[in-house]
């Protein structure tokens, strides 16, 4: 039995698996070490049933259905008869921008601030409660959220993709949003001349998108405000169609007195603050879009890992996220199950890495390490034994 499996064996022989609802209605799947191939097309009628073949098997990966089934156990999927799955989203860090220059680490805290953009949009958005989303880090590189409410079990594919659709911000028209409205004024009585300009507005008391981009730009105004006058101008001009010029004029006049009224929907007349305001707009969208899989959230029979099982590829479990707690939850120390005693390994290539509060730097050869780093660095094949 090779170092990886011996540890996932005395793990299996102890833990709590946590079971979905109605866990006899699921399909579970399993990944052993050393193989290739899925075991699938399997249910279990209780939970000393499952716990018994997790303890002779002590399997790499664990999976179970997103949806409910009348016989999972059957071989294809008429047979099985589908009666309804939960609505699931995963979010992996591999799908953030530039994701290949983040540690691991990094990308862990990255995909955390997209998990907890994605619960805003269920909460408010959708009107979803608390109690009715479950939030599960992945034991990998993201987060898990399952959404078990009867009006969800029984969408299809084309509106699971519709609830992406909004999330991600697809077709989104801002000309629905931002509504620029003629304003008369007084030209050359002599000529007989009147003359109108423009204003941009936004209505303070609409809900969704349209009071997203609003406090999306608020907070953003008050972030430039709030900075060094070069800096600021740095980050204006990042912004498509301003140039300095346009960056200068914007940050003189943020006011309190402006801000103020851009908190009530006036994006004011001032020609900067027209010019900028559908530009920085669309880079909001962009930036408040989930980065959710969406074939997971949309595949109605889609399979997803089962919460306290272990992760073949990091030896961490997958492991539920209060969502009030969310912020202060650190995958690399409340996902660790394995124990603090010496084992040596042989590390492949320097490593730098904070675990259980703990930061160890390690060269390439011979090491001696906890015994649950040990087991992240060889299931990553950052080391052998």
């Amino acid at each position: 039995m090779n170092f990886l499996k011996k540890r996932f064996h005395r793990y299996y022989l102890h833990s709590r698996i946590l079971l979905p609802e109605r866990f006899e209605r699921r399909e579970y799947a399993f990944m052993l070490f050393d193989e290739d191939t899925m075991h699938r097309h399997m249910a279990f009628s209780s939970r000393e049933q499952l716990s018994r073949y997790l303890h002779s098997h002590a399997p790499a990966h664990v999976y179970y259905s997103s949806a409910y089934y009348r016989t999972p156990s059957a071989a294809t999927m008429r047979e099985k008869q589908w009666m309804g799955a939960d609505l699931i989203f995963d979010l992996d860090a591999d799908h953030l921008p530039q994701a290949e220059q983040l540690s691991y680490t990094e990308a862990l805290v990255e995909v955390k601030k997209e998990m907890q953009k994605l619960l805003s949009f269920l909460h408010d958005d959708f009107g979803f409660g608390k109690n009715e989303t479950r939030v599960y880090f992945s034991g990998g590189r993201g987060y898990h959220c399952h959404v078990s409410h009867k009006a969800v079990l029984s969408l299809g594919s084309q509106e699971r993709r519709e609830i992406i659709d909004y999330i991600m911000g697809r077709g989104l028209d801002l000309s629905e949003i931002v509504r620029e409205r003629s304003i008369p004024r007084e030209g050359d009585a002599r000529y007989g001349q009147r003359f109108t300009h423009k204003t941009i507005e936004i209505d303070p008391f609409s809900g969704g998108w349209t009071r997203r981009i609003l406090e999306g730009l608020v907070a953003f105004y008050e972030r430039i405000c709030h900075m060094e006058r070069e800096d600021a101008i740095r980050e204006l001009t990042k912004i498509e169609g301003i140039g300095r010029k346009t960056a200068e004029e914007l940050y003189g006049g943020l006011t309190d007195e402006r801000i103020a009224r851009i908190k009530r929907g006036k994006l004011d007349q001032a020609t900067g603050f027209k010019r900028i305001a559908i530009p920085l707009m669309k880079n909001l969208a962009v930036s408040l879009t989930g980065e959710a899989d969406e074939p997971v959230t949309t595949d109605i029979k889609r399979l997803i890992r089962l919460p306290g099982s272990l992760h073949g590829k990091t030896g961490l479990r997958v492991t539920p996220v209060d969502i009030d707690g969310m912020e202060g939850f650190d995958p690399l120390r409340d996902a660790v199950v394995f124990g603090d005693e010496p084992v040596k390994i042989i590390i492949n290539k320097p490593v730098e890495i904070t675990m259980n509060e703990q930061t160890f730097k390690l060269e390439k050869g011979d090491a001696e390490v906890p015994e649950y780093l040990a087991v992240f660095l060889v299931a990553r094949k950052m080391a052998t034994t």
